[in-house]
């Protein structure tokens, strides 16, 4: 069996608003192995999001489509599947964190009604053993009193614990592969990492493959093994968490890593910033997409797209200049 779970070959998105088609995810490819975590980071409007619910084959459509590429999971290209075999994938083999519990979770419901019916749809048992199965997976996520907190609505919990039921929802059929879409944006840092050393202990215990989609690279370097660092629908630069860390390559990438790191200078406190604003992306561009907010642009970097090359072993970069020597000397 191939160690392989996922697979990500030159993955399109585009949405049409009446005449105009924006490109939201542009020749996206990556793999990911059993038992392993890739990250995925950018700024808001990168592709991140659309990436992560193609993988579900959640696109609207209208006005979303995914125009071109293919997803293999364990070997199965899911955009050929049909309708019911997909939703049978959904949520028993591939399961999704969303952003909000808040909006996830369906307030008129209790919080055990809606882990028994993710349940019963994937798994031919009893409400009974469903029930229990729901008890163990609150107990497993850390929800204290899971007996009494079964029976109650979603607006009774925190905003930790909701994140928690998401959770329990989310690994109630012991999925292979886990996406977790921006799962501790909205909490506060205590309970981030309490959120995310849950995640990982549960990997741990159920052999899971997770895509965590975030903005903040403090949770990749926690949480991930490998890193795609996405700019305008495009991955800019990929490889190993701690390589990209120890070297990165894009002048994205030490944006992004700049503006985690606060100025320690007397007079000077503030964090790092990027300056101007992503491209429209419903308008073609010819260069890099970077590269109008890019501090070492050269003439290329306007008129030709870069190729993606890898610059040491599983480290990828698209970028005319690979290295920030070649940059700063070229800016010279």
């Amino acid at each position: 069996m191939s160690n392989v779970i996922l697979e990500v070959k030159n993955l399109e998105v585009q949405f049409r608003t009446g005449s105009t088609i924006t490109t939201a995810v542009n020749d996206v490819s990556f793999t990911l192995d059993r038992k392993e975590n890739i990250g995925i980071v950018g700024e808001s409007g990168s592709g991140k999001s659309v990436t992560a619910t193609s993988l579900l084959r959640l696109i609207p459509n209208p006005p979303g489509k995914i125009s071109n590429g293919n997803i293999f999971f364990e070997g199965k290209d899911i955009l050929t599947l049909p309708d019911k075999e997909m939703r049978d994938i959904r949520g028993n083999e591939i399961s999704m964190i969303f952003q909000d519990p808040t909006t996830s979770l369906n307030p008129v419901f209790t919080v055990g009604n809606q882990i028994i019916e993710s349940i019963k749809t994937h798994e031919d048992i009893s409400k009974k053993e469903a029930k229990q199965k729901a008890l163990e997976m609150l107990e497993l996520v850390g929800i204290p009193a899971p007996k009494k907190r079964i029976n109650m609505y979603p607006h009774e919990f925190s905003g930790g614990m909701r994140q928690r039921v998401m959770i329990a929802i989310a690994l109630a059929c012991n999925p292979k592969l886990l996406i977790a879409d921006e799962p501790t944006t909205a909490l506060d840092v205590t309970v981030q990492a309490q959120i995310l050393d849950l995640m990982k202990n549960l990997q741990n215990k159920l052999d899971t493959s997770i895509v965590m989609i975030t903005h903040d690279l403090g949770v990749v370097w926690e949480t991930c093994d490998k890193l795609l660092v996405m700019y305008a629908g495009n991955i800019v630069e990929s490889g190993n968490v701690n390589d990209i860390y120890d070297n990165p390559l894009h002048p994205y990438t030490w944006g992004l890593l700049d503006s985690q790191i606060t100025k320690s200078t007397p007079d000077d406190k503030s964090l790092s910033t990027i300056a101007g604003s992503p491209p429209d992306l419903s308008q073609e561009t010819t260069g890099c997409p970077f590269a109008a907010r890019c501090p070492y642009a050269q003439d290329v970097c306007f008129s030709e797209r870069p190729e993606r090359k890898e610059i040491e072993k599983n480290h990828f970069v698209s970028c005319h200049f690979q290295t920030k020597e070649n940059q700063l000397e070229r800016k010279v």
